[in-house]
């Protein structure tokens, strides 16, 4: 299956402070480039923090140091971007700053930039999902199922062979890019899951 990385969504020329920058330049960098927080690096360009405006407001007159909030929130570049939207929510961050292999910074994405996936017109969301999950991921024909979508909400009603293959398919449906939701309909004839090992993996219960 295709999914967007954060890679081709981040912003690669980042602002950042370090450690040692006071309060005032900190304040005066975020003005002067209309953002709202900076990712904090050391001498080897490894990401130690983030400094927010919220920070700015809480404190005075102190260092990035004394400001930041850490260890970083980061994320990789060949994430996807529905892994980092979830991370996002999960650790109540606005920004995930992107590193490489070596945890160096190499971009950052906010999430003003994670909104757009999630205005993904709805004909492409069911095309993606009938291509890429139904006979891509699933081997199966891109009819086997009715997929309907509406504002991003997927519904998937039909009848599968197996409940594992329900299961399955759902799972796939959900990480689609641009998928806010889905509404599970679908019946099926046998149900296999009481018999499955739990070593078993996702593509072998679709097969």
């Amino acid at each position: 299956m295709k999914h967007m990385k954060i890679g081709g969504l981040m912003t690669s020329n980042v602002i950042s402070a370090v450690p040692a920058m006071s309060f005032r330049e900190i304040a005066k960098l975020l003005a002067e480039h209309d953002i709202s927080g900076v990712p904090v690096l050391d001498e080897d360009d490894h990401v130690v923090g983030v400094v927010s405006e919220s920070d700015l407001l809480a404190r005075h007159e102190l260092t990035a140091r004394e400001l930041m909030t850490g260890p970083a929130v980061t994320v990789h570049a060949e994430e996807s971007v529905a892994d980092a939207a979830r991370l996002m929510v999960r650790r109540g961050v606005e920004r995930l700053p992107v590193v490489d292999v070596e945890e160096r910074l190499v971009g950052i994405v906010t999430r003003r930039d994670l909104l757009c996936v999630y205005l993904r017109p709805d004909a492409e969301i069911r095309r993606r999902i009938r291509e890429d999950v139904l006979t891509d991921g699933m081997d199966l024909p891109g009819d086997a199922v009715d997929v309907h979508v509406l504002d991003g909400v997927v519904t998937l009603a039909g009848r599968v062979r197996r409940r594992s293959q329900a299961l399955t398919l759902m799972g796939l449906a959900e990480r689609v890019d641009g998928v806010v939701a889905v509404v599970d309909q679908l019946t099926f004839h046998e149900d296999d899951t009481r018999l499955t090992s739990p070593t078993r993996t996702p593509h072998d219960l679709a097969r």
